[in-house]
């Protein structure tokens, strides 16, 4: 089944979707997950001027992709089309941010990084000093 994209995001949005995607790849998404992600939301200079509001909106949107075959394919497509390239490694980080924050990577979450990389085109040296600042961010004693 081909789908068209009825959904139009903004590239906060973009950002907002793919934290949502790291966190729901595994199934279950932690209250440490969403705290992540309503912390970014809040906090950081990127969705200065975003409506949190939005973010149940756009979590529906990543709901409803990921119900459907080549969901995460139409998911990667609106991100391609609506996040500017300068904001690639931005997105990557806070997916990285995302996935450590419950302490643990799961092998779902791991792959879904794995395919942001190839989606967005990363350099695997840029991605590798990412991942590197999330694990050291998140780190326990």
């Amino acid at each position: 089944m081909t789908q068209t994209q009825p959904y139009s995001l903004s590239a906060q949005d973009c950002l907002v979707a793919v934290m949502i995607a790291v966190s729901a790849s595994d199934e279950k998404i932690q209250t440490a997950e969403l705290v992540k992600i309503e912390t970014a939301v809040n906090n950081l200079p990127i969705f200065g001027n975003y409506d949190a509001d939005r973010i149940n909106t756009v979590a529906q949107v990543v709901f409803d992709l990921f119900s459907v075959e080549d969901g995460l394919d139409a998911l990667f497509g609106l991100v391609r089309d609506n996040l500017p390239e300068r904001l690639h490694e931005t997105a990557y980080a806070l997916a990285c941010d995302v996935a450590a924050a419950d302490g643990s990577i799961h092998e779902t979450e791991l792959r879904l990084l794995e395919e942001i990389r190839y989606e967005l085109n990363l350099d695997r040296l840029h991605a590798a000093a990412i991942e590197r600042g999330a694990r050291a961010r998140h780190l326990t004693l």
